[in-house]
């Protein structure tokens, strides 16, 4: 099963791809040079590299908040939210609370963290007690977190007049690697004669991959090796059998919730606290959350599948940024994921595909009889 779910994901890809390239020559543009661009767009330089890591990074994070609540049967549309009150409760540890380096980047970290497991509790707390939908809780706290966050911004504390963003983070509680070192008079001096590892460091480059990749190991090592990720997923997979076990199901949602609500925290507190350094007035909702959902998808819910298809996800739009060099909207980047997850989303179709394409590969054995036969 986990091997056709590869394969079928492969496909997909590759399907995208091809779909893709005849979207391209419709509008005019070589497939091949297009997607040269989108790779060495995304790759082809050491800044590049870091831009598509530091992209990815919130995305590896709320993919794996939508993978593991759905690992353990429910659906988390509310990562967006949570993402959003992430930053928000980083940006206010950042920025009003006073601590030495280090200590002060991690304490920020917990509280988005901590927010973000309060807003997925939340949703865990009306399905478990009332009986509300997660789907539909989730999106009103994704709105609801949208809209807290721009009136925070409505306190002079916190906001910035002169950009409409709120005040910097503090230097003590960024995570970026070598932050501090980089302005610096030595710093300077060893950039300044080090092309590499200028273009390395130059993209605010964080300590979040890390963050990302040991999350990732622990909620598969959560899910697969310990008795709360069994408990979890018998409570996703049948609630009736695993309450007859002695399993309690509404502590279970809540957990689950709470579990993915801290994942989407980080990703945003990693955001501000190692890319943007403040959260600004939003017009509309930024899409982590949602682009997470995709990332899941792609990865088949796998939190270990959740790094690669992240860098796969980042590597596309950042890289799909540069295809207007070439005279071509950067928007067929999305068009060529959307068929990704469109196919990923039908694997019946993909079996019959898969069926065909087996049936085509074979000889007809009635012909190689009657061709020895003649002879």
């Amino acid at each position: 099963m986990k091997r056709n779910r590869f394969l079928y994901t492969v496909l997909a890809i590759i399907l995208g791809i091809l779909i893709g390239s005849i979207i391209l020559l419709v509008s005019g543009t070589n497939p091949i040079e297009a997607y040269k661009v989108i790779f060495f767009g995304a790759f082809g330089k050491p800044k590049y590299i870091s831009w598509t890591i530091v992209k990815a990074v919130p995305l590896i994070l709320t993919g794996l908040s939508v993978a593991f609540a759905f690992n353990t049967g429910l659906f988390n549309i509310g990562a967006e939210g949570q993402y959003i009150v992430g930053s928000i409760g980083a940006l206010v540890v950042g920025l009003l609370v006073d601590l030495p380096p280090v200590l002060h980047g991690l304490v920020a970290l917990l509280a988005g963290a901590l927010c973000g497991y309060i807003w997925g509790a939340i949703v865990g707390i009306l399905k478990a007690k009332f009986e509300v939908n997660e789907v539909i809780s989730s999106i009103m706290m994704n709105w609801i977190g949208f809209y807290l966050s721009n009136y925070l911004l409505s306190f002079p504390i916190l906001r910035n007049i002169e950009s409409d963003n709120s005040y910097s983070i503090k230097n003590t509680a960024s995570i970026k690697i070598l932050g501090a070192w980089k302005t610096s008079e030595a710093g300077r001096a060893v950039l300044a004669n080090n092309k590499f590892l200028r273009d390395i460091l130059n993209p605010p480059v964080n300590f979040g991959i890390i963050i990302a990749i040991v999350a990732a190991l622990v909620i598969w090592y959560i899910l697969k090796k310990t008795t709360l990720g069994y408990e979890l997923r018998a409570v996703g997979f049948n609630d009736k059998a695993a309450e007859y076990g002695g399993i309690s199901i509404n502590k279970s949602i809540v957990t689950s919730m709470g579990i993915a609500g801290i994942l989407a925290g980080l990703a945003g507190a990693i955001t501000v606290l190692g890319v943007s350094g403040n959260i600004g007035i939003m017009a509309g909702q930024e899409g982590y959350g949602f682009d997470g959902m995709a990332v899941a998808l792609i990865a088949g819910n796998n939190p270990l599948g959740t790094i690669p298809a992240a860098l796969l996800y980042a590597g596309l739009t950042y890289g799909g940024g540069k295809l207007t060099t070439i005279g071509t909207y950067s928007e067929v980047v999305k068009i060529i994921v959307g068929i990704m997850i469109l196919f990923i989303a039908m694997p019946k179709l993909l079996d019959m595909i898969r069926f065909f394409s087996n049936k085509w590969s074979k000889k007809d054995p009635d012909k190689v009889n009657k061709g020895g036969a003649n002879e």
